[in-house]
């Protein structure tokens, strides 16, 4: 199976539909929050994401790209969110994996964070949700094909 859509074949290329379906390779979701520094620690050490990169404005931390296997986050500081003028967006992220989900979240609680939905069966496979200090509740999710 070609990486890019420019090595496909040219037969493979005819027989897409058309018109054309967007395909998306992966996503990076941007996630806003109220303290900066306590959500990359949560995500880091809670979690078990690597920080990729930072971003500083003025010696300020403003922006934390996070990265978990092939898959990446950006968490972002929101000046509006922080002086409470307005909530945080929120958002629920459903991440797979092929690792065993009762050992993540038992390493999570392990880590001091809280399982909000402890590893049960779900859709023929098990999963787990944990909550970000921000709210986000993020479901991770193990199925033979995922």
């Amino acid at each position: 199976m070609p990486m890019f859509d420019e090595l496909a074949s040219p037969e493979r290329a005819r027989r897409r539909q058309q018109p054309e379906t967007l395909r998306l390779r992966a996503v990076m979701p941007v996630i806003t929050v109220s303290d900066l520094e306590r959500s990359m620690v949560w995500y880091r050490d809670i979690l078990g994401f690597a920080v990729a990169e930072e971003a500083r404005k003025d010696e300020r931390l403003t922006v934390v790209q996070l990265k978990a296997g092939k898959v990446r986050f950006l968490l972002r500081q929101d000046p509006e969110v922080r002086s409470h003028r307005r909530p945080p967006q929120t958002v629920q992220l459903y991440c797979a994996t092929r690792q065993d989900v009762d050992k993540l979240a038992a390493g999570i609680q392990v880590r001091g964070g809280a399982v909000e939905e402890a590893p049960g069966e779900a859709h023929a496979g098990r999963d787990f949700t944990v909550v970000d200090p921000d709210g986000v509740r993020i479901s991770i999710f193990w199925r033979p094909e995922a």
